[in-house]
């Protein structure tokens, strides 16, 4: 007979950064103290493969969501505006971990985030300009400074060419010395990643393995790995010995910035970089393998101090192919001159970093519970070394105070301390030529012919030409151009960067989380940070130049789900059970009602709880396809009928191939009375559209914004519901509710299109934005009913805008919905439904107040909304026995009948709805 699980013994888990966890004995302090440790979690995620351990994932049978939000402030551009949003990063997050059998369990994660906004390519002088001013026009007529775009390169040719002193101090545009330095910005169009992990463990009595592996996916890189560690109990479970070891396969494919392309020099990257479409990707590989050790120790019964080591060795393609580094060539002939002033040549290149890297981390963490205050210390000490020639020094405290009633605060502090690498530098000066004119052994200029450059010619003192064979060319009678040789690699630095992460640095922060423990294992948790991150904090000095200081925050909401609270009975149809096999009790009723009238996964709002007191927690998950074609009205449009026709009083020259729009849901419900429910339903969404250029379409155009050949994508944060449901009507087999909710509009309506060779595309298209920007009223009246194995339902649903327009100077248009569907159970927990919708929504009204690319019908106000009709295939499961019970699962595909859009749109191929609900 199998030995109990841990948990069942009263024994409970520390957990660390790498997932592992010490299992000791319970007693009243060390309870408190644990329960204190528990509850806290972390604010900034790391990495995928330390994910459930940051969302403070520490129960056997959990489930926890969480969203971040991750947001820079501007940087200071000195003599500019930076008109460029900072950076902002979007994540979802979902983690469980299931007891498979008494001691095999069963962990995983999920991670999808969306960044985007404005970030340094490279530091350059201030004198060398280059953030180049933008302009606008002024009211009076003038133009004026509007903000900045990357110019990374100055020739030393014309007025604004880069000048320095003889002492290579560089001169301002007033001849002073000025050197300072500032940080280049360029804008990147949002990005959006998916990662998965998992992990299956077995626990022994005093011992216990894991393994695990994920994958990590995003348009411009990909990773794989896989760990496995484990774990040795001593000394009556005080003491335990951990391990692990890790691969980890890095893939980049990176389109190179093409706002500072045509200025880089990429050459000693020409092996890696392939060009296609008029885009450059630069690709490369790196693997990592890593391995650490630690010890957990437990010093009191109030106290705990884990210590651990590791060790990674990174090899490849190390180089971040974003970043740019800037040299300043100048031509040693004119330093050996007399002249005061002499002229930079400056230049863009790839950054170049090491191939291989060897890594070491210590840390150290003391977990002291306060028994006065029934609190808990955490502090936490991190030093890592490598061979770059960074060391970092990172302490953190945190103090865990449970308030009563389930509440518990945790402020935090944190200091980081950062060297900077041995090859990191703003810019660097070489003293030599970016390219000169070629000469033969005589001292004679080289020049070849235009059209055979095989053919060479030489011109000597007195400029007269002459040919291979020393015969004088007429001039007149050839064409030619001067042979340059490039600069000499050699004299240049094997490696340097200007990536301000690897600058010198300090961050000082400071952050709050409150934490409330609701009955029947439901948490929510609430985080905020705020970093600053300053050279002058950096231990020893400053190095790194204030020019790169900036502050951000991180703030972060979450839901935690622990089912081993739950002690529902056996719902089977019969045989043993908690109730004896009756299937009837409070709970056991509530749940076999929710199994039998089933609402498919695609109608939102749909069903009720049924008595006061109850809540219901849930994820909703929507994907739709459009694709296969245009449409006019309800026909297909050739191409040159959207040309000159979609786009109003101009030619279209793009149209949409595809577009995939997924939204997340977050739902909570709460019933304070019999007859009514109040909810809140979170979103998180992002788009992807690939556009073609339509046949027939005018050709290119210089200062034109061209999409060439990636994708566009927005994501992040969408807009929020709040709603309450009433019951109207009840009666066996029959149920009437209404819904009178709100959408506050958290999403954004302003995402951009990134800039193409310093061309703006401005706003992106009205159905790539996320959220309406307007506060909407959103009424509806469901009917259900139910009999025998039937069920059947209905619902009159509607988006009323309620404002004129959103703060970009739109507003979408008005929907009104209506669906039925019928249902059949073919067990006590399995059902299938079938369902018709229809869905009208108007054009949008108003137009963008703001820049906005015109390319294409997507980008038109009269070519949005239409008429459609779908019909619905669903399945529904109902959990019906079990430590599960109560838990549903739905999925529906809707598949399109008929569209009719306004103006042109591109047609739709599908839409699937998969919904997770869990009653209690």
């Amino acid at each position: 007979m199998p030995k109990k699980r841990k948990s069942q013994q009263k024994v409970v888990s520390f957990h660390d950064a790498d997932q592992q966890s010490l299992s000791i004995k319970n007693n009243g302090a060390l309870q408190a103290l644990t329960s204190a440790a528990l509850v806290l979690p972390g604010l900034l995620l790391t990495s995928t493969a330390s994910a459930t351990a940051n969302l403070g994932l520490n129960y056997l049978d959990s489930f926890n969501v969480q969203v971040n939000r991750f947001q820079e402030g501007k940087r200071n551009l000195i003599t500019v505006p930076n008109n460029l949003d900072p950076v902002q990063a979007d994540v979802l997050q979902a983690t469980g971990a299931l007891s498979l059998t008494d001691r095999l369990s069963f962990t995983f994660a999920y991670t999808r985030d969306v960044w985007s906004g404005a970030t340094p390519v490279t530091t350059s002088p201030l004198a060398a300009s280059g953030n180049n001013p933008t302009l606008q026009n002024a009211e009076d007529g003038g133009t004026v400074v509007s903000g900045a775009s990357p110019f990374v390169v100055r020739p030393p040719i014309g007025s604004r060419a880069l000048r320095l002193d003889r002492d290579l101090n560089f001169l301002g545009a007033n001849g002073e010395v000025d050197n300072r330095s500032v940080e280049v910005l360029s804008f990147a169009s949002p990005e959006v990643r998916n990662a998965g992990d998992f992990s299956l463990g077995y626990e022994w009595d005093d011992a216990a393995i894991r393994f695990g592996g994920g994958l990590s996916s995003e348009r411009d890189f990909k990773s794989a790995y896989g760990t496995v560690s484990g774990r040795l109990d001593f000394n009556q479970k005080l003491t335990s010995a951990k391990f692990g070891f890790g691969y980890t396969d890095n893939e980049t494919n990176a389109v190179i910035d093409t706002d500072i392309d045509v200025y880089l020099t990429r050459s000693a990257f020409d092996d890696q970089i392939t060009f296609s479409e008029g885009l450059r990707t630069l690709r490369g590989r790196r693997q990592d393998f890593s391995a650490n050790i630690g010890l957990t120790q437990v010093l009191s019964k109030s106290s705990l101090v884990d210590v651990n080591v590791g060790y990674t060795h990174s090899t490849g393609f190390m180089e971040n192919p974003y970043k740019a580094f800037t040299f300043i060539f100048v031509d040693p002939e004119d330093l050996n001159s007399n002249q005061d002033t002499i002229f930079g040549d400056v230049r863009a290149f790839i950054e170049q970093r090491p191939d291989k890297r060897n890594q070491v981390a210590i840390s150290t963490k003391l977990i002291q519970h306060i028994s006065p205050l029934d609190a808990a210390l955490h502090f936490d000490y991190r030093f890592t070394t490598d061979d770059w020639g960074i060391n970092t020094n990172t302490f953190t405290a945190d103090w865990i105070q449970p308030l009563g009633n389930g509440w518990t605060v945790t402020p935090r502090i944190r200091y980081h301390s950062q060297d900077r690498a041995d090859f990191y530098q703003p810019f660097a000066i070489s003293e030599q030529q970016f390219s000169s004119n070629a000469v033969d052994d005589f001292g004679r200029q080289v020049l070849e012919s235009t059209n055979d450059p095989d053919t060479l010619f030489f011109r000597d003192q007195n400029q007269n030409l002459f040919d291979s064979d020393g015969n004088q060319v007429d001039d007149f009678a050839v064409s030619t151009r001067p042979v340059t040789v490039p600069f000499d690699s050699e004299k240049l630095p094997d490696n340097f960067s200007s990536d301000h992460r690897l600058a010198g640095y300090g961050t000082l922060s400071g952050g709050i989380t409150l934490f409330k423990q609701f009955a029947r294992g439901i948490a929510l948790q609430a985080g905020f940070e705020y970093f600053t991150r300053q050279s002058a904090l950096q231990i020893g000095g400053d190095s790194g130049g204030s020019f790169g200081d900036f502050d951000f925050y991180v703030a972060n909401a979450g839901l935690s789900i622990n089912i081993e609270k739950f002690n529902f009975p056996n719902l089977g149809g019969g045989g043993s059970g908690g109730n004896g096999g009756s299937g009837h009790s409070e709970h056991g009723d509530k749940h076999q009602h929710y199994s039998h009238v089933q609402v498919p996964a695609g109608v939102m709002a749909g069903m009720m709880l049924g008595k006061a007191g109850e809540y219901m927690v849930g994820y909703r998950f929507m994907h739709g396809r459009m694709g296969g074609g245009l449409l006019d009205g309800a026909n297909s449009a050739n191409d040159l009928d959207v040309v000159n026709e979609g786009c109003e009083d101009e030619l279209c020259r793009f149209a949409p191939d595809f577009m995939n729009m997924n939204m997340h849901m977050i739902n909570v419900m709460y019933a304070p009375t019999d007859w009514l429910n109040l909810m809140v339903m979170p979103k998180f969404v992002d788009n992807q559209m690939n556009l073609r250029r339509l046949e027939g379409a005018p050709a290119p155009t210089p200062d034109v914004h061209e999409h060439r050949g990636v994708s566009h994508i927005t994501g992040g944060i969408g807009d929020t519901t709040l709603a309450s449901l009433i019951k109207l009507y009840e009666a066996p087999g029959h149920r009437l509710h209404m819904g009178l909710g709100v959408s506050v509009p958290t999403g954004s309506v302003s995402e951009r299109f990134r800039r193409t060779v310093r061309i703006d595309g401005g706003l992106v298209h009205f159905g790539m934005q996320l959220g309406s920007g307007t506060w909407d009223f959103l009424p509806s009246l469901t009917y259900t009913g139910d009999h025998d194995r039937l069920s059947w339902g209905a619902q009159l649903s509607g988006t009323k805008r309620l404002e004129d327009q959103n703060k970009s100077g739109y507003r979408l248009g008005d929907v009104f919905e209506a669906t039925t569907w019928g249902g059949y159970n073919l067990t006590h927990w399995l059902s299938t439904t079938v369902r018709g919708v229809y869905r009208v929504q108007g054009r949008v009204s108003g137009d963008y107040n703001d820049f906005n690319r015109r390319t294409g019908p997507m980008d038109f106000a009269g070519n949005q909304g239409g008429q459609f009709w779908d019909i619905g295939f669903g399945v529904n499961a109902a959990v019906p026995s079990g430590k599960f019970v109560g838990h549903q699962l739905s999925v529906e595909w809707l598949e399109p009948i008929h569209t009719d859009v306004n103006g042109f749109q591109l047609d739709r191929q599908g839409r699937v709805a998969a919904t997770w609900n869990y009653h209690f």
